[in-house]
């Protein structure tokens, strides 16, 4: 040992104790401010499931690759910091002797094959990463860039130290080799063995090296500590227990069944709530739950929500990542007014400090952050545009990397608008009072619920006051007994329901709204209503049977989704199956078997409260199959699949920024060239007419283009005669006077109008 090596030692070990104690003590500022947020006790429980998920997705990387082009490189990173930590740590004593390495197992050769792949790993998984952001950067997509509005900076400090850290392993371990220190098989070390074959014998380079990869690491700490938002270094450590606790045990992303409003860590109940002490909402950002300041903290920048998010997709200024970003950093800003214990009553006064002077010592900073509305066009957090852009559609839940619960913490910003503030879009009014005094959105009277069943050639049985034989109550939904497009949907079911022989029957007059564009839309209060009244009858009509044989069909994904993943909330417990899953067995039992194939090219559209909220992909699917149809697959489809617009309550608001979403939706359906575009939802239904209407007035879309259920393309195909088979007609150009738009031509041919990004951007 030299001098040069205590030097450097010495160096390193105060550098460190600097960078250490700054990062101890930012671990703790940080620990205490995400305990600001409200309790929550749902997340403590049950250990096993959760700590499989979490060794699930951090091992395995599932929910990263979902960018596929993007996960195998972080998980080299990953894995690189992880256990390249014991390599760092090693530097300690390498600085101080050239010949140190860990006892035991320093010097094993399975160590320095490890170590040479964590290395290599670390230096070309950073390097990957940072060409990744550079090309997608939003100079060159603008909107289309998931990085538009990162932190690039931050960002490439962070993939600067990674690379760093990576070549200071390799470089010890190849001056160690160049210096005779080590000998190791040229399997074990097959980079830095023939690295250290031309490198000069040096032991003050292994030192010089060791501090270089120390020093690299001490630099990070130190910085990290000082900047509690750098969600690009945090979530290092956060994402681990922001995975742990998210909301569903069982592993589920946050979707289906919305949150209950929870105030002091338990459901709200609006017959005992007080307005002085309970929590409606979130009105401001210590009103959120400590896994809502989690999920802030543990926020990537990476962009993923953003790039499928509908609103910002099609030019509104929602950006879920930006919404995640702009809380974290109001929360960081405020909280240490919070720390001190300040607190505003419902009329904005003071009521948390007093004294001569209540704020000395707190930083100005804070005080004026404490100042800013939550949500606000005049210098608040979110603007209101910004809140009421989203459709919860769950694009960004589904592809978010470290579990946040975006539409969950949207609409607790809605819930206290609509009940406290009373700010909301105009257009809500109508709804509102619509759904409270007749209980659909529409306004209609409950006495017109049946009229979608005249003219039937059947009888449709309406419940009586007995069950009888029936086996599924019929859930018609509001839009299927008064939307003219959607009741052709329950006719087509309803008559698939009878030639299948399958026992039913329907509410009728009895039926209400289930609350679904209520309760998105922030109404807590009037979907509680709602929903209490519907599980009062839905448990009066199946009282003499046991839960598992109260069996529901809708044919409306909302409806499916309140009925089936929120009514259990309320004592309502149900087997509901949609329409699409229903008919599909129907047809595998051959209880319903098409007779004739239909001669269309059928793309279908994925309801986002079918497919993404709940799963349901492959029926709806399998019966486009069923029925003959020439099946064509949009670009997004499946997790991906772009949303209607109407989700959130957004069927019911103007929409006035950008371009309209069912209209993106609809360029992109007909790219696929489809005589037919099948769904299974009312509301995606009526925006999707509404698109092609709207397509065909700009002389963009063919005249023979329809929206349809995919009940109704397997209603045709089993109703259809067989048809004989046509003669081959003889190639040639189409006639001058036929329509071009109607020409088949597919989109890997011929792109369709709407311009979509690659995977990873």
């Amino acid at each position: 040992m030299g001098a040069l090596q205590i030097t450097l030692g010495v160096i390193g070990v105060a550098i460190s104790i600097v960078a250490w104690i700054m990062f101890v003590a930012g671990v703790w500022r940080m620990v205490r401010i995400i305990r600001l947020g409200q309790p929550d006790s749902t997340r403590n429980g049950p250990f096993w499931p959760r700590l499989g998920t979490l060794v699930k997705e951090f091992a395995a990387h599932t929910r990263m690759n979902k960018f596929r082009h993007v996960g195998p490189w972080h998980w080299l990173v990953m894995w690189g910091f992880l256990i390249g930590s014991l390599s760092w740590f090693e530097a300690y004593g390498e600085t101080f002797d050239p010949h140190f390495h860990w006892p035991v197992f320093g010097a094993w050769s399975v160590w320095l094959f490890i170590t040479e792949l964590l290395g290599l790993g670390t230096v070309v998984g950073g390097i990957a990463l940072a060409i990744i952001r550079q090309a997608n950067h939003p100079r060159r997509a603008d909107r289309q860039s998931r990085f538009a509005g990162s932190n690039f900076k931050q960002a490439y400090f962070v993939e600067s130290v990674v690379v760093i850290e990576g070549l200071g392993i390799l470089g010890v371990k190849a001056f160690k080799i160049s210096s005779g220190i080590e000998d190791p098989a040229l399997w074990t070390s097959f980079v830095t063995k023939p690295l250290g074959e031309i490198l000069p014998a040096s032991t003050a380079a292994v030192t010089i090296t060791a501090l270089v990869k120390l020093l690299s690491g001490m630099i990070w700490l130190y910085v990290v500590g000082r900047t509690l938002t750098m969600g690009v270094a945090w979530h290092r450590f956060s994402a681990f227990f922001n995975i742990y606790f998210k909301r569903e045990a069982d592993g589920g992303v946050a979707l289906g069944a919305l949150k209950p409003m929870m105030s002091g860590g338990k459901p709200l109940d609006f017959e005992e709530a007080d307005p002085e002490k309970d929590v409606f909402g979130a009105g401001k950002i210590e009103d959120f739950s400590w896994k809502g300041w989690l999920d802030f903290t543990t926020c990537t920048e990476c962009g993923r929500c953003q790039s499928q998010c509908p609103a910002w997709n099609t030019g509104k200024p929602l950006s879920p990542k930006l919404v995640i970003t702009q809380l974290r950093d109001h929360a960081y800003a405020k909280a240490p007014y919070l720390l001190a214990g300040g607190k505003k009553d419902v009329t904005g006064e003071e009521v948390g400090l007093t004294g001569d002077n209540p704020y000395a010592g707190i930083d100005v900073l804070a005080l004026a952050e404490a100042e800013r509305p939550l949500v606000g066009d005049d210098g608040g957090v979110i603007d209101p545009d910004v809140l009421w852009s989203c459709t919860t559609c769950g694009a960004c839940v589904e592809q978010c990397p470290v579990d946040i619960e975006h539409v969950d913490h949207i609409v607790d910003m809605r819930r206290y608008q609509v009940m406290i503030e009373s700010n909301f879009p105009s257009e809500l009014n109508g709804m509102f009072k619509n759904l409270e005094n007749k209980g659909n959105p529409w306004g209609q009277n409950a006495k017109d619920r049946m009229a979608w069943a005249e003219d039937l050639d059947f009888e449709v049985p309406v419940f009586d006051g007995e069950l009888g034989d029936a086996e599924y109550l019929f859930w018609v939904g509001c839009a299927g007994a008064f939307e003219d497009r959607a009741k052709k949907t329950t006719r087509a079911v309803a008559e698939l329901l009878h030639i299948a022989g399958v026992k039913y029957t329907v509410l009728g007059p009895e039926e209400s709204c289930s609350g679904d564009p209520a309760r998105r839309a922030g109404n807590e209060f009037l979907f509680q209503m709602l929903a209490q009244q519907n599980v009062e009858v839905l448990n009066s009509v199946f009282e003499d049977r046991a839960p598992l044989d109260r069996k529901i069909v809708v044919t409306c994904a909302h409806c499916f989704n309140t009925i089936a993943n929120e009514y259990p909330q309320l004592g309502g417990q149900y087997e509901v199956v949609h329409h699409t899953q229903l008919l599909n067995r129907l047809v595998r039992e051959k209880r319903l078997v098409p007779v004739a194939p239909i001669a269309d090219d059928v793309t279908y559209h994925d309801p986002c409260y079918l497919g993404r909220h709940n799963k349901v992909y492959e029926a709806p699917r399998e019966l486009v199959g069923a029925s003959g149809a020439q099946f064509r697959e949009m670009p997004r489809h499946g997790d991906r699949s772009m949303c209607c617009g109407a989700g959130g309550a957004r069927m019911w608001m103007e929409e006035k920024i950008g371009k309209r979403i069912n209209l993106d939706r609809v360029d992109e359906a007909l790219g696929t060239a489809p005589t037919k575009i099948a769904t299974g939802c009312p509301f995606c239904r009526v925006m999707l007419t509404d698109g092609v209407t709207a397509r065909q007035n700009d002389g963009q879309a063919s005249e023979k283009v329809e929206v349809v259920d995919v009940s109704q393309l397997l209603l045709q195909a089993v109703k259809r005669r067989p048809q004989p088979v046509p003669e081959p007609a003889a190639a040639g150009l189409p006639a001058v006077d036929s329509d071009p738009l109607s020409a088949d031509v597919p989109t890997d041919k011929v792109p369709s109008g709407t311009p979509l990004p690659d995977e990873d951007k």
